[in-house]
């Protein structure tokens, strides 16, 4: 019998989980056994997944979980050094050369568990089965609009809160922007067509802001792109692959230019395929925002969690696409798994 062991997610401010009560109760009817941690910050309450036929264990108990178990969680685990002998199936960031990730995948190696990265996670066809998307584009754009506003006014950025749902969000948002007394600004959306540039460009027309989309076919000639310079903000939906261009490059501070708000959405600045060179660290829920540059102004936003923002919303989409994938983990040695088992085995053998 497979058995899911749910940990609670011990990074503050996130609220997320990649399986509901639902998808918990369909995986138990098809024979799995499901336990799933207590959690204080957990938006989708305890009850649900008690009531869908879970075990229910401590939070934060993973480590003592059976060794067999398979281990669900969504960000990464404390950073406390210790071996991890378990499987994981978590987001790693750990295959792109990032340090952080080489230091998560020195504790698999000395534990002699396997990381299956939601983000490797993929089809045939080399399609993500399950991913936040959506809501990352939605809920970055509106955090870069309100750095954009409290830009204008001179004020700092106050430290982000989850919201209910969406119309709440959007609604804080015109609240902000609406202060300004300033026309709507220029958007350009890099990435338009794909789900975080979707997310993106729905949060913007909310407010009725007309925005600028480029994908491939708009950027196929790999910079550079000056047309960024010219727009109010830019909303980067691409993620940071070899191969990727510079959209930003560290010459924009000393440009001419229009552009005073960058939303990184999607938020790999250690990468060294980052499209973005004017920085280096995320940013955080209690400081959204970098200043690097002070006259004229430009700011970066690059949270990595941003889907937590809206954690019912974004755990009922996630859990949900993710659910059809759950349910093949008896078969863990081939397809889907297999796959991102190949590229755990080339990320610790590189």
């Amino acid at each position: 019998m497979t058995h899911l062991w749910i940990r609670a997610e011990q990074r503050p401010h996130e609220e997320r989980v990649g399986l509901t009560p639902e998808g918990a109760a369909a995986l138990i009817a098809a024979g799995f056994k499901v336990t799933v941690e207590d959690s204080e910050s957990r938006a989708i309450p305890i009850d649900g997944y008690r009531e869908a036929g879970c075990d229910i264990a401590a939070e934060g108990s993973w480590p003592d979980a059976p060794a067999d178990a398979i281990i669900l969680g969504l960000k990464e685990l404390p950073a406390d050094g210790t071996p991890l002998s378990h499987r994981h199936i978590m987001f790693g960031h750990a295959f792109k050369g990032q340090p952080d990730g080489q230091v998560l995948l020195e504790r698999f190696k000395s534990g002699g568990g396997t990381l299956y990265d939601l983000e490797y996670l993929t089809d045939s066809a080399g399609r993500r089965v399950a991913a936040f998307g959506y809501w990352a584009g939605f809920a970055g754009a509106a955090v870069a609009l309100k750095c954009w506003a409290a830009q204008k006014q001179e004020d700092a950025v106050d430290p982000l809160e989850t919201y209910t749902d969406a119309d709440a969000l959007v609604d804080d948002v015109a609240a902000d922007i609406n202060s300004t007394l300033l026309p709507r600004p220029s958007v350009i959306v890099i990435g338009a067509k794909g789900r975080v540039g979707t997310g993106a460009r729905d949060l913007c027309a909310a407010l009725g802001i007309k925005t600028t989309d480029w994908d491939m076919a708009e950027t196929a000639h790999g910079g550079p792109f000056p047309e960024v310079l010219q727009h109010d903000i830019f909303l980067n939906c691409i993620l940071a692959t070899p191969g990727c261009p510079v959209f930003v490059p560290a010459s924009t501070l000393t440009d001419t230019r229009r552009l005073s708000v960058i939303g990184d959405i999607a938020c790999d600045p250690t990468s060294e395929f980052s499209p973005i060179k004017v920085y280096d660290q995320t940013t955080t829920w209690d400081d959204p925002v970098i200043r690097v540059n002070d006259e004229p102004p430009l700011d970066v936003t690059a949270i990595d969690n941003l889907p937590s923002l809206l954690p019912v919303e974004a755990s009922q989409d996630f859990a949900g696409q993710l659910l059809s994938t759950l349910l093949t983990l008896d078969d863990i040695g081939s397809g889907i798994w297999q796959r991102a088992k190949e590229n755990f085995d080339k990320a610790m053998a590189g």
